[in-house]
């Protein structure tokens, strides 16, 4: 088990829990053998899932968890109180280095917390960004921070675009990633008083790859491999795009099947239709890292199904096997 990277994996976390995150943790399994698991939550459901399944039982590992942490709850008060939830117990596995990563699809607010309070930040880090990969005309955008801090300052977008860029060179592979700030036009003084004091704190860190203002309509076309912002117009970006691909697939499919001709050519075009298609479902790119931790964290969607499971978790192996949080930690250390 030693060389294994062991994901403490929030088996009661989402809305299609624990049924879709039992199938997603199989389907991992089964293609990495480097990948151990740790279901964490109600033991009898979950091994009520695991009935009849076909699986290396010596890499998976149900740990019972007897409490859930809801959507609706106050995030605070439910991890402080709920200590034998499926989220608090794998989160403390990661802490007491029992495990290398935690996966959940479960409550955003409460995620957040429990990173704070069972994780920790790295030393020098002011706020830990949720940094998504988006699917682009290119290939793939980071989307950085689409979630956690709604209210960022200019000094932590900086340090959100090179915690971005070291993802991206690290895990993605891309080389020398370019940076761009969102914002509603190209200038230099355009923008909102955030926007104003971070281009300037970009533009003179020779470190990042800067290449200036990005407009929203252009990030599907990949305007930069690095896509900063604050998390209330990261999330608008991030559920527009997921929105927009699944009304373009559902009248793709009525446009297909509103006449003969239309269903001839939509069985002709079909194999080539679906495989550009799938290019632009964010769920092929696993969930959203929390990057700037002691450990591993990274939050799915809450009605994350099985591939985007499967896909959370082998994303975890790259991400320990190139040291990231070693690296972060290297980088900020030496920024205090």
């Amino acid at each position: 088990m030693a060389d294994m990277v062991r994901v403490a994996l929030d088996a009661m976390g989402g809305d299609n829990a624990p049924g879709e995150i039992v199938k997603g943790a199989l389907w991992a399994l089964r293609e990495n053998e480097k990948l151990a698991v740790l279901l964490v939550g109600r033991e009898e459901a979950i091994n009520k899932e695991l009935e009849g399944q076909e699986y290396p039982k010596d890499r998976l590992t149900v740990v019972n968890a007897t409490e859930e942490i809801g959507f609706n709850e106050p995030p605070v008060y439910a991890v402080r109180t709920k200590r034998d939830s499926s989220l608090v117990v794998a989160m403390q596995l990661v802490h007491k280095g029992e495990a290398d990563a935690f996966v959940s699809a479960g409550s955003t607010g409460a995620i957040l917390v429990g990173s704070v309070i069972y994780i920790k930040r790295i030393r020098g880090v002011e706020r830990t960004p949720l940094a998504p990969l988006i699917p682009t005309e290119k290939g793939v955008s980071l989307l950085i921070d689409c979630g956690a801090n709604v209210d960022a300052k200019p000094s932590q977008l900086v340090q959100f675009a090179k915690m971005g860029s070291i993802y991206m060179e690290r895990v993605v592979g891309i080389k020398n990633p370019t940076v761009g700030l969102v914002n509603i036009g190209v200038e230099e003084e355009k923008g909102n008083q955030l926007v104003k004091d971070t281009f300037p704190l970009l533009k003179e860190r020779k470190d990042i790859n800067f290449i200036g203002s990005v407009e929203a309509r252009d990030i599907p076309a990949g305007a930069a491999d690095v896509i900063v912002c604050e998390a209330f117009v990261g999330n608008v970006i991030l559920k527009l795009i997921e929105g927009l691909a699944k009304t373009l697939v559902k009248k793709i499919k009525e446009g297909m099947m509103s006449s003969v001709r239309g269903k001839i050519g939509g069985a002709l075009a079909k194999p080539a239709l679906k495989k550009t298609l799938s290019a632009f479902d964010t769920s092929e790119h696993g969930g959203a890292p929390m990057l700037g931790l002691n450990g591993l964290v990274v939050k799915t969607h809450g009605s994350a199904k099985a591939v985007e499971i499967r896909n959370s978790l082998l994303q975890c192996i790259t991400f320990i096997d190139e040291h990231i949080s070693d690296i972060l930690r290297a980088e900020f250390g030496k920024e205090e």
